[in-house]
């Protein structure tokens, strides 16, 4: 029987974490590209990208997510590539300027949230447009998934033909205020988007100690992919930084293979997620 593959994303830098809080974080784009390197040699096939300004504040300058990316595409042959469009600490109006640039895919949150000091603003119209941009440049949508009503909110989208019937789906879990990591939780998720979205992929994201946990429950379900990155986690454990992103998913593809699986490659993710090859 093949060993079914799993697709590693590695969420490389977010927009919370600072230098100060792990030196390892990369912010500058040449860093970026470096630690993406490392984390595709690693097993990773899919990393998602957020950009800083050089004093490590969030930034949605176009031209740093395009240098990052083709920096990207250079020394990893084949990776895919999705933007952010999340929203904390940047202009709402902002937040889809870089999707000129044609990633392979980008993150898109369906509905608001709490966060641990703010409310994540996602109202229907940016979604919408967000959702339209996307449509226009042929990017594929991962849908963040922060509460139970934000499935729902993805389905309206795919009736009103903003995306497609299979979209790529991340459960996010563990952030304060917001959905926790439990698994009974996991299970109501996975059963309604299952109900009502049938042909979507899947993954989920635990947060900070949770990141580990969240992905052994992912990988019992069968995912599709699994996420890791100093986003998400700056931690191997309580008491030591993670060296990089590198090591972050050399732990993850050591779980996938406690469960049978393998770290997919990057033409096994593509087909994986209805990606076109390259």
């Amino acid at each position: 029987m093949t060993t079914r593959p799993v697709v590693v994303a590695v969420a490389i830098t977010g927009s919370v974490p600072r230098k100060k809080d792990n030196p390892n974080l990369p912010v500058l784009p040449a860093e970026q590209i470096a630690s993406t390197r490392a984390a595709f040699a690693a097993g990773a096939s899919l990393v998602h990208i957020h950009v800083r300004h050089d004093d490590e504040t969030p930034s949605s300058d176009p031209e740093r997510f395009a240098q990052v990316q083709a920096g990207i595409r250079q020394a990893c042959p084949g990776m895919i590539v999705q933007f952010s469009t999340g929203g904390r600490g940047r202009d709402p109006a902002a937040r889809g300027l870089s999707l000129v640039h044609r990633p392979d895919m980008a993150s898109l949150s369906t509905g608001s949230v709490n966060f641990p000091t703010i409310v994540y603003e996602n109202p229907t119209s940016l979604v919408n447009d967000l959702a339209a941009r996307m449509q226009e440049h042929r990017i594929a949508p991962e849908i963040e998934i922060f509460d139970l009503s934000h499935i729902h909110a993805a389905r309206r989208l795919i009736e009103e033909g903003l995306i497609g019937p299979r979209p790529h789906i991340q459960f996010v879990m563990g952030v304060r205020n917001a959905m926790p990591a439990d698994e009974v939780l996991l299970d109501i998720l996975l059963a309604e988007t299952r109900r009502v979205i049938p042909g979507a992929t899947w993954t989920a994201a635990g947060i900070g100690r949770d990141q580990m946990r969240v992905m052994d429950w992912a990988l019992a379900r069968g995912a599709d992919a699994v996420r890791t990155g100093l986003e998400d986690n700056i931690r191997i454990h309580k008491d030591r930084l993670a060296s990089g992103n590198a090591e972050l998913v050399a732990l993850a593809v050591e779980l996938i293979g406690r469960h049978g699986r393998r770290p997919a490659t990057p033409a096994e993710a593509r087909a994986a997620l209805n990606l076109a090859a390259v």
